[in-house]
């Protein structure tokens, strides 16, 4: 069973039209091509915020965040914020009783000026700075994720309390995903590596944690990548990081009683993607976690998760507006946005889809590509996109599943502002982070 399909069990309607999956739930298609976006014609509210802007279902959001919960109810559900992190979203995701995973000072800094529990916390980074400490020691965060001997070093200097923290372990999984989001193996930045054996890399570590009186080696960590569909690797990095348990208590004498296993479940972006199937999940984690621990006589860890693409993204659109169109060998539809608030494409090679909104068309259908406003040739949003043939300047264009790694990505590139985030409930929309505007980018311009 994916997340949509756990909704309708939780008072939630699935959407019965356009792609379900891909486009948010509350989206319908209204009278004359409108698309009605959380009970709001998109439309009105392009010409209210301006285009491009981030629109993000409230409701969808906070539905989400309850599906993790009902399926999980013995586990830490911990939003991931690096996928959206507004102070709006830290709130809905707190009132529904998430954790939160962080990764930097500034993510603390939002966390804490909505007054997001210290002690349901969590901060992550293969590279963090002292200020990152510093704000997390400061604010009182519960878990720190150590990734090196140096940071164990940096952060037991720092601490002067019983600081809880988790290492970071490299499971060797390989996810199948792309290679910019796969943490998981050997080779890349993340954790300590076990090709040696727990008494060597990792080994290392857990004795520099435990030589350190200001910290308390709570558990593991473990992360495998980014946009993973498939549940057996999940289940097999359970039971690698169960039997990286067993081997420490008999290496060092311990037993470490919490278990992260990452988040990076799968979003659809397009029909036909495969979703996340969030009870197969669930069941095989139990199954895996029970048997191992069972066999090893070791106690039950206490279980942490971290989705954030899957609370935010499916929850959120992109709407454009069309400035030019080039037809030819190929034909170009230039929209006023692109890579400076959508980098996934240019940096991964992620696919999207799009629909003309605000008109209906009775014009025939062909291939067309969707680029951006950059001067890149690399700044497309959607290629080889069925479109109207009578698609002019100032139509409007809305992309499915953009709320996460969207706003969190965005950038000046051209000295262009970014978008607006948009929050819709009910056919209310509110400001939630307002258009970047040219008097704030000079503003940091000192010279």
């Amino acid at each position: 069973m994916t997340l949509t399909e756990l909704l309708p069990s939780l008072g939630c309607e699935a959407a019965d039209h356009l792609e379900p999956g891909v486009w948010p739930r509350s989206t319908r298609l209204g009278p004359g091509g409108e698309l009605l976006f959380a009970g709001a014609p998109v439309s009105h509210l392009a010409a209210r915020f301006g285009t491009p802007a981030y629109l993000l279902d409230e409701d969808e959001v906070r539905q989400n965040a309850r599906a993790y919960r009902k399926a999980l109810p013995d586990a830490e559900v911990a939003y991931a914020s690096k996928a959206l992190c507004t102070r709006a979203v830290l709130r809905w995701v707190a009132e529904e009783g998430l954790s939160l995973d962080t990764c930097s000072a500034g993510e603390i800094a939002v966390a804490r000026s909505v007054g997001f529990p210290a002690e349901r916390i969590l901060l992550h980074g293969n590279a963090k700075t002292p200020e990152d400490l510093k704000a997390a020691l400061s604010y009182g965060v519960r878990r720190i994720v150590v990734d090196s001997l140096d940071e164990i070093e940096q952060l037991g200097a720092l601490a002067t309390g019983a600081q809880q923290v988790l290492i970071r372990v490299t499971p060797d999984v390989a996810a199948g995903t792309h290679a910019a989001i796969t943490t998981g193996t050997e080779g890349q930045k993340f954790g300590f590596s076990l090709r040696e054996g727990v008494r060597d890399n990792l080994g290392r570590a857990v004795s520099a944690v435990l030589a350190q009186p200001g910290l308390r080696l709570a558990g593991l960590h473990c992360h495998i990548g980014s946009q993973v569909s498939r549940v057996d690797f999940y289940e097999l990095a359970a039971r690698k990081m169960i039997g990286v348990l067993v081997a420490l208590r008999e290496s060092h004498g311990i037993t470490l009683r919490e278990l992260d296993l990452g988040g990076g479940h799968a979003v659809r972006y397009l029909p036909g993607d495969p979703g996340f199937d969030i009870d197969g999940y669930v069941r095989r984690l139990r199954v895996a976690l029970a048997y191992e621990c069972t066999s090893h006589g070791f106690p039950l860890p206490k279980l942490t998760i971290e989705p954030g693409r899957a609370i935010v993204g499916p929850a959120g659109i992109t709407v454009y507006r069309v400035c030019a169109v080039k037809r030819g060998s190929r034909t170009f539809v230039a929209v006023d946005g692109g890579m400076s608030d959508n980098a996934r494409p240019a940096l991964y090679g992620a696919a999207y889809t799009a629909r003309l909104i605000g008109r209906r068309s009775r014009a025939a259908r062909r291939p067309m590509t969707v680029v951006g406003r950059h001067c890149e040739s690399g700044d497309v949003l959607a290629d080889g996109l069925s479109l109207p043939d009578d698609v002019h300047p100032g139509d409007l264009l809305a992309v499915p599943c953009t709320g996460a790694y969207h706003h969190s990505l965005a950038s000046n590139y051209n000295l262009v502002g970014r978008p607006p985030v948009v929050g819709v409930s009910r056919g209310t929309a509110t400001l939630l982070v307002r258009r970047e505007t040219e008097e704030d980018l000079l503003k940091r311009d000192l010279g």
